[in-house]
Formats: structure tokens, C-alpha cells, sequence
């Protein structure tokens, strides 16, 4: 007979999950409860899932606002919900909706990335994952890649990259390495998203670096920025909101300082969401201040 958790030796505890002596892992948030894509016959908005790639498996969820011309080209917004890394997901109600809002109010073909998370996949998976989600975006330049949607409707001189939490690290590393690699020729990153973004270096990184066994320590430049990776960064805005009530608000006001110094040659522009908590803007919608995030959000990506 298996025996329970409460029975067997704990080894380390974290903040989303415990590690048993055994190697058991037991996280402490709920399995996420899955949505499937609808149509929302409200606001004309259409939802699709998508297979990234079969073998890692990774998918996203596109969403695509109602258009009045046929191949209206819109600008991409490549999206990596929050979850420490090991929790949620991008089909959870919250996280639809969220990205579903974004899409209306800026007027973009969304496409938000259901990546790898720890502990069905080592963490470095979950960075994989988002450079070659990218790269899957990347690969419709041409009109002839494998989603309809894209080849049809995306503008890819106007591609920005987002995320919140853990996918605002996430955000940060995939345009780091476009200034490293680089992508298909006809894509262009216009700006990079990082709301309230997990970062090292302000408190206890531990489950971070448990996470990543393969890790370089505290100074990880996945953890925490490296100068010469910020100085790469391919985009030519970034915009940076952090949380009054966030304990992660000083990660975000160092990596703007840090950019800021790197040498890197875009602007950058930091953003105070002022009453808010870390991500309440996803959990909590209807609250005048996540409303300005969103708003805000959408001005930084119509920008002129």
C-alpha cells in the first residue's frame, strides 16, 4: 500500500510545493481546471487550440478578434501565463479570459503558450518551450506556415512578447536569445511585455534553483539577468508594470534600472499598477485598477 504524504519524511518545503525524502513531489495548488476554446459570440472574439510541436509536446491557444475585412493583418502577441513555474495553465478560465480581453482591447491575434512545468518536466523545459514557440510564430513569415490563422491574419513586423509572473522571466530570456540566434527573416519584435515578472536576487530563490538542477546558482542569468543579455534584448520597447502591494515589485524596478544601465538601446518605460497585489489584475478583472493594466497594455502595443 502506497503511503501518504502525511506519513512520510518531508525533505524541503517551498512556497508551491514539498519534497519528500522519498522524491515524492507534492504540490500545494489545486490541479488547474481545464477550459476548451469557444467562440465568444459577444464580441466576435474566435478561439483555437494549436499543436506547437508533437515530440516535446507543446500547444497554445490562439484567440482572434472579429475583423471586418478578410486577411486583416493584426499585430502578435506571444503570451506565457504565470505559475511558478510548476502550476496553472494556459486553458484555466482566469487565464483565457485574461488573454481573451487583452486580444478585444488591443486588437491582436493572441497566441498564449501552454508550456512545460515542473515537476512533469524539468524547468529548463519550460525555456525551450517558449523559444520555440516563438520560432513556431516565426516560421509563418512566409504565409505558409502550419496555423491558418497566423499565415492569414498575423503581422509579423509587429510581434510582442508577454508574460506575467513566471512568464515575464520568461518574456525576458526568448528576446534575449532573438538579439543571440535570431529569427526568420520578415519578423520583427516590437516590444516586450513583463507584467509583475519574477525575477532572483530580492529574497529566497531556493525553489527556483531546486527547480533547475542544472542551475549557475544565485547569479543564473535565467534567474537573474545577465547585463550582457539585457543589452541584447531584440525589441525596441519594453514595458515593465509591477504591483503596489507585490513583493515582487522590487524585481521589476531592478531589472528596469539594470536594462536601463546595460547599454541596451531601446526604451523602456515602468509602469506602478497602483492597489494591486501580485497578477490580481488575471484573478480579480472586474476591479477598476486590472483594468488599467489592460488598458494600459493595449496602449503600449498601439503605440505610433
Amino acid at each position: 500500500m502506497a503511503t501518504s504524504t502525511q506519513e512520510k519524511e518531508l525533505k524541503h518545503e517551498f512556497n508551491f510545493f514539498r519534497v519528500y525524502k522519498d522524491g515524492t513531489v507534492e504540490l500545494l495548488r489545486p490541479p488547474p481546471t481545464i477550459i476548451p476554446p469557444f467562440d465568444d459570440h459577444n464580441t466576435g472574439l474566435r478561439t483555437k487550440d494549436a499543436v506547437v510541436t508533437a515530440n516535446p509536446p507543446l500547444s497554445a491557444r490562439l484567440f482572434l478578434p472579429k475583423t471586418t475585412k478578410p486577411n486583416t493583418k493584426l499585430p502578435v502577441f506571444l503570451f506565457f501565463h504565470g505559475s511558478g513555474f510548476c502550476a496553472r495553465s494556459a486553458f484555466t478560465p482566469e487565464y483565457h479570459n485574461h488573454v481573451a480581453a487583452i486580444a478585444n482591447e488591443a486588437n491582436v491575434l493572441a497566441v498564449s503558450v501552454e508550456y512545460a512545468k515542473f515537476p512533469l518536466r524539468p524547468l529548463l523545459a519550460c525555456y525551450y518551450d517558449a523559444w520555440s514557440s516563438l520560432q513556431w510564430v516565426a516560421s509563418h513569415a512566409g504565409g505558409t506556415g502550419p496555423e491558418s490563422w497566423l499565415n492569414e491574419h498575423a503581422d509579423l513586423h509587429r510581434v510582442f512578447v508577454a508574460g506575467n509572473s513566471a512568464g515575464g522571466n520568461l518574456t525576458h530570456w526568448a528576446v534575449s536569445q532573438v538579439g543571440k540566434i535570431g529569427l526568420a527573416p520578415g519578423v520583427r519584435i516590437a516590444g516586450a511585455i513583463l507584467v509583475h515578472p519574477f525575477f532572483g536576487g530580492i529574497g529566497d530563490d531556493s525553489q527556483w534553483l531546486y527547480m533547475c538542477p542544472e542551475n549557475e546558482g544565485p547569479e543564473d542569468p535565467r534567474l537573474k539577468p545577465a547585463a550582457e543579455d539585457l543589452r541584447r534584448l531584440r525589441c525596441e520597447r519594453v514595458l515593465v508594470c509591477v504591483a503596489e502591494k507585490d513583493p515582487l515589485l522590487v524585481a521589476g524596478e531592478k531589472y528596469v534600472e539594470a536594462l536601463k544601465k546595460s547599454g541596451w538601446s531601446g526604451s523602456v518605460e515602468l509602469a506602478v499598477n497602483l492597489g494591486l497585489g501580485h497578477c490580481n489584475h488575471v484573478y480579480e478583472p472586474d476591479e477598476d485598477n486590472a483594468r488599467e493594466v489592460l488598458r494600459k497594455i493595449a496602449s503600449f502595443i498601439n503605440q505610433q
